[in-house]
């Protein structure tokens, strides 16, 4: 099953994502690197999804080790004309709870 969401959606909706705050991956969360990217599950949820690109895996590990999300894709190699699409997803992997802000 493949639930979508908009992030900020919604009365329940946690803070807004922004890319200029540090991030990790969820504790909560593993991470199964596949050829096309890696599968997801979040034993919180029990949800299974999937990222869809090398580069986004690279951005969403990297995360813990830059101090916000530009200079986590930067450091992944996501061409500058692509970053507002990883930037979606990756506020849509915030929404989900599979990324959450560093404190």
């Amino acid at each position: 099953m493949s639930t979508s969401t908009e992030p900020g959606a919604g009365p329940l909706a946690g803070p807004a994502f922004d890319p200029a705050r540090p991030y990790r991956c969820s504790p909560s969360v593993a991470l199964r690197p596949e050829p096309f990217g890696a599968l997801v599950y979040h034993f919180g949820t029990r949800k299974l999804s999937f990222l869809k690109t090398p580069q986004l895996l690279a951005t969403v590990k990297g995360l813990a080790e830059h101090p916000d999300v530009h200079t986590a894709l930067v450091a992944a190699g996501v061409d500058e004309a692509q970053r507002p699409a990883y930037l979606r997803a990756l506020a849509g992997l915030a929404a989900g709870g599979t990324i959450e802000e560093r404190t």
